[in-house]
């Protein structure tokens, strides 16, 4: 019998794949309990086009983080702190304070958990800051930090 898993089931497969299982498997256990549906023409279908949507939308999520990317290169953030004597920053600029100044300045909007500070910001100059804006595509944030 072959059912299209509606959830992981250990040993036979994850969501959205399409499995043979035996009669009593599907019958008493999956079918019953949710985990699967028959695999009937109109459901293979629908799997079909829910898996064309899928590498759809993962494509258009990695063609917006590559031109966010390329937008990065071009544009200088600048972040102003307060500083004590010998120019020590009071603390250091966060990932925080990197990704509200990259909205205000240039309207650019990057999750604050994306922008990866490889040390601690604490003194007055310019950084270059990663930013992982997908899993195999990153960008670099030029950071200016001056007096407030």
């Amino acid at each position: 019998m072959k059912v299209i898993l509606k959830a992981d089931v250990k040993g036979q497969g994850k969501k959205g794949e399409l499995v043979e299982v035996s009669e009593g498997y599907g019958r008493n256990f999956l079918l019953p309990r949710g985990l699967a549906e028959l695999a009937t023409a109109d459901s293979i279908n629908l799997m079909k086009q829910a898996d064309a949507a899928k590498a759809r939308r993962i494509e258009l999520d990695k063609q917006a983080a590559r031109e966010t990317a390329e937008k990065l290169m071009a544009v200088k953030v600048l972040v102003r702190a307060k500083a004590g004597q010998g120019g020590r920053l009071f603390g250091a600029v966060t990932a925080k304070e990197i990704s509200e100044a990259l909205k205000a300045q240039h309207n650019i909007e990057i999750d604050k958990h994306k922008v990866m500070l490889g040390e601690a910001i604490k003194a007055f100059g310019t950084y270059t800051v990663k930013a992982k804006l997908y899993p195999e595509i990153t960008g670099d944030i030029n950071v200016q930090v001056i007096e407030a």
